[in-house]
């Protein structure tokens, strides 16, 4: 029995210049999942304004290559430091005040499920795309200094012979999946969310001493279900509102509600594409739950799950 067709926009290899690397207000590292999502909507909506009006994008998977983290370590240091930039220089020559600011370059392949493309715009589309990436847009609020060809696949869903085939173009690399799995089972064992995040992280040293006095170093981390849990990272995922929606002063856009929001950080894991045994696993979807105020970009859908990232209008 054949599966669903799912129709692949494959944009890879896309280079990125000085990236967002603070991803939340205490993790820091690859960008954030809403940047990649947010990204993904401002193209949907430059191409909707191109003509292509039932042109949707549904869900996105991010694939990292390569994430240059801009941090600095000299000898003797314990800890690394960020490589920020002093420019513009104030009149007397010397740095004026700034804010830090965390980047990393990146190599990253996005995949992006299309609906509402017909074959006769595939061309088109694709040109307008490329356009649009080699024009002034950013990513993760970095600048796109280059991308290989973009083009449109057509993945059978359950049919082994076209997950291969798109594995293949994803390697090397390490797509991003989400472990939230990870988060609720330590949670319901009675820790908190701070402890459960942590516990993943944390490597443990010990050592051994022989009869000879040799001491052997061992480094370990949390296993899940008796099994390395994998390549864990913190991941910032959206956002919690925190006040009820109304208006405020000087903001940006008067005829939207506003609220503040807080950064919703879970588990994630860097997963080679080789080992995925559907398309699914990769890809994330906005999410909402409006009775507890979240706005989340997820992977399964327990939660709501919008038509579009329009209906993220109430936060924005």
């Amino acid at each position: 029995m054949s599966g669903e067709i799912k129709t692949l926009l494959i944009l890879p290899h896309i280079k990125v210049h000085n990236a967002n690397a603070l991803s939340s207000p205490f993790t820091i590292g690859f960008p954030a999942m809403t940047a990649w999502l947010g990204a993904m909507h401002a193209l949907q909506r430059k191409l909707n304004q191109d003509g292509f009006a039932d042109l949707t994008f549904s869900a996105t998977g991010v694939v990292s290559h390569q994430c240059d983290l801009q941090t600095h370590k000299g000898v003797g240091d314990y800890v690394s430091s960020i490589i920020g930039t002093g420019n513009p220089l104030d009149k007397t020559g010397s740095r004026s005040a700034f804010i830090e600011e965390a980047r990393c370059h990146l190599d990253v392949t996005l995949l992006v499920e299309l609906d509402g493309l017909n074959k006769t715009d595939e061309v088109a589309v694709l040109e307008r795309i490329s356009h649009h990436l080699h024009g002034h847009m950013k990513m993760a609020g970095g600048d796109i200094k280059g991308l290989h060809a973009p083009s449109i696949q057509r993945i059978e869903e359950g049919e082994a012979s076209d997950l291969a085939m798109l594995t293949r173009q994803l390697m090397p690399g390490y797509a991003l999946v989400e472990r939230r799995d990870l988060m609720i089972a330590a949670m319901e064992s009675g820790q908190d969310a701070m402890d459960a995040l942590l516990d993943y992280l944390v490597v443990h040293q010990s050592c051994t001493q022989d009869d000879d006095g040799n001491v052997t170093w061992q480094a370990k981390r949390k296993t899940y279900q008796d099994k390395p849990a994998g390549w864990i990272v913190p991941i910032a995922t959206g956002f919690h509102g925190i006040t009820e929606l109304g208006e405020a002063k000087n903001q940006r856009d008067p005829e939207t509600p506003h609220r503040f929001a807080e950064s919703i950080v879970t588990l994630g894991e860097f997963k080679m594409p080789y080992r995925i045994n559907s398309l699914n696993e990769i890809m994330w979807h906005y999410a909402i739950e409006p009775e507890n105020n979240l706005y989340v970009c997820q992977q399964t859908h327990s939660l709501q799950k919008p038509t579009s990232a329009d209906d993220w209008s109430d936060f924005y």
